[in-house]
């Protein structure tokens, strides 16, 4: 017999914690990270998110210690190469040299002729989008970043070996929070918002 599943209860715990999220600046973050051991449970739970098909068009890849000053360099030295802004390029390098752990949410397609890119792409963005929730349920500092280094070819090859139909979704920074960041502006529901009943 089919296991019964009780009717969802209001969880208001949850919707005061989603009424004041915030994400913290990554620049913020510092050691200690969460360790592996902490860390597989939330991206476990992280997992949990929308997939048509269940074809699971993500990957991901977690990076500490040497790899992160190995992907600083070569943020520096290709964004070098190429010309790049000196002032962008260093807030590029740092989100790499000054992180404590940082999760790369590969995009990684699936072929299907049931479900287009662009809804498996939308799963990833959940997917980025529910990581550093899940981090910050738990207690730590988190922020969805991305920047040049998520579609440049050259890098993605060099830096993180990926397939040529790879690309990086978010580079998903968890740490200890150094600072309280101040409010932002929240947009304007009813701007935004159109009731239609008929």
């Amino acid at each position: 017999m089919p296991d019964t599943i009780p009717p969802l209860s209001p969880r208001p715990e949850v919707l005061a914690y989603f009424e004041t999220r915030r994400s913290r600046p990554g620049k913020t973050l510092r050691a200690p990270g969460p360790d592996r051991d902490t860390l597989a449970p939330l991206l476990e739970t992280a997992l949990r998110v929308p997939d048509h098909g269940k074809l699971e068009p993500w990957r991901l890849m977690v990076l500490e210690g040497a790899a992160l000053a190995r992907l600083a360099e070569v943020t520096e030295r290709l964004g070098t190469a190429q010309g790049r802004d000196a002032e962008k390029l260093a807030k590029a390098r740092a989100m790499f040299a000054d992180a404590p752990l940082v999760v790369a949410v590969v995009a990684n397609p699936k072929a299907s002729d049931k479900i287009p890119e662009v809804e498996q792409t939308l799963s990833v963005g959940a997917l980025c989008f529910g990581l550093v929730s899940v981090a910050q349920a738990a207690g730590w500092g988190a922020n969805w970043l991305s920047g040049w280094m998520a579609t440049d070819r050259a890098w993605l090859t060099e830096a993180l070996q990926l397939a040529p139909t790879e690309w990086v979704a978010g580079f998903v920074v968890i740490g200890t929070e150094s600072a309280v960041p101040p409010e932002r502006p929240r947009p304007d529901v009813a701007a935004l918002t159109e009731w239609i009943s008929e």
